[in-house]
């Protein structure tokens, strides 16, 4: 393999990192939320629109992992350096890491949230303004990301 194919490889196994790692955080933070939502659902189904968002939010990780790996890939065919490609696998990991712990952590306060509108529903929103704070951390990681991969000289 020479320098520009492991290059080129470097940058495409960083892409998907960024893809896998922020991934597992939403399917795990959905799972949390899910799990609380059914279980109130299961008591009162008039309440399934008060907590879809609570139980969708944490999914918003994968798709922040999805748009950098979409960035990485759009500047594979410029990679002619091994240093390149490092470069741009070490920018895929603040999404993947920031991904993959906020949504998990979401997906907890967002069962928590499910939990206060169980017993209060005209709370939900309360629920998802503190889902929203854990959801900042992965927005820095996507931005930090994005300006690493637009600093990298090609």
């Amino acid at each position: 393999m020479d320098n520009v194919s492991l290059a080129a490889a470097t940058a495409i196994f960083g892409a998907g990192i960024a893809v896998a790692l922020a991934s597992i955080g939403s399917i795990v933070g959905i799972g949390y939320s899910g799990r609380a939502a059914a279980g109130v659902l299961s008591e009162d189904p008039s309440k399934f629109g008060s907590l879809f968002l609570l139980v969708v939010l944490p999914g918003t990780q994968g798709f922040y992992g999805f748009v950098a790996a979409f960035l990485i890939i759009g500047k594979i065919s410029q990679v002619v350096s091994l240093d390149q490609g490092l470069q741009l696998f070490f920018a895929a990991l603040p999404i993947a890491l920031t991904g993959l712990a906020s949504g998990i952590h979401q997906g907890k306060v967002c069962a928590a949230g499910v939990g206060l509108v169980a017993k209060q529903a005209t709370q939900v929103m309360k629920g998802v303004i503190f889902a929203a704070m854990v959801e900042t951390y992965a927005v820095l990681g996507l931005l930090i990301t994005f300006f690493l991969i637009n600093s990298i000289q090609f």
